[in-house]
């Protein structure tokens, strides 16, 4: 099986912050750790670790931010359908496979790998059910998101993403990470 570790630092632009991860692919999964900092809507941190099973699935994310006031955690499992935030039972989220990190581009990833929308020049959207967490509140809610292939860039491509009225089209690089998501995030290069 081949793996490959891979290192990513991202600008965020809404709350004027950086992000970094760190992340470990295998074929059908991915664990990653990173931090990010942000000025909006105070300055806080997070510190996060993510790990998923066969096919991308998210299986857990654990989550901790840092603000003048308080330090606030969540764990947010993932097993056979079923998942808790802290231990409590969330029933609005079952049948969601991936979870969403505000402000955090990894998260697009996994559904992005699972389905090679990454490899693909243009093709019909796929909806989502995703356990988004809101940053720096850590509130969890079910969020319906659409990926839709728009086109190949050579070695990856643009995928339009869109929840509600929010959409933007964000181009992935061959690995599936985000490269430039507009509104949201930039990836710096060294």
């Amino acid at each position: 099986m081949s793996t490959r570790n891979l290192v990513r630092t991202w600008e965020i632009l809404p709350d004027r912050g950086h992000a970094t991860t760190w992340v470990r692919l295998t074929e059908g999964g991915l664990t990653a750790r990173g931090r990010a900092v942000g000025l909006d809507p105070e300055p806080y941190w997070v510190t996060y670790a993510l790990e998923t099973v066969d096919d991308y699935v998210t299986s857990r994310l654990s989550v901790t931010v840092e603000t003048a006031d308080a330090v606030r955690s969540l764990d947010l499992r993932h097993d056979a359908g079923r998942w808790t935030a802290d231990g409590v039972h969330r029933p609005d989220l079952d049948g969601a496979l991936d979870c969403d990190l505000g402000l955090c581009p990894l998260t697009n990833t996994m559904p992005v790998l699972r389905h090679a929308l990454h490899r693909r020049p243009a093709g019909p959207p796929h909806t989502f059910l995703m356990a988004w967490v809101s940053v720096p509140a850590l509130e969890v809610v079910a969020n319906r998101q659409t990926y839709t292939p728009l086109e190949s860039t050579g070695p990856g491509a643009v995928v339009r993403y869109e929840s509600g009225d929010f959409r933007s089209d964000i181009t992935f690089d061959d690995d599936g990470l985000v490269l430039h998501y507009p509104r949201l995030a930039t990836a710096l290069t060294r």
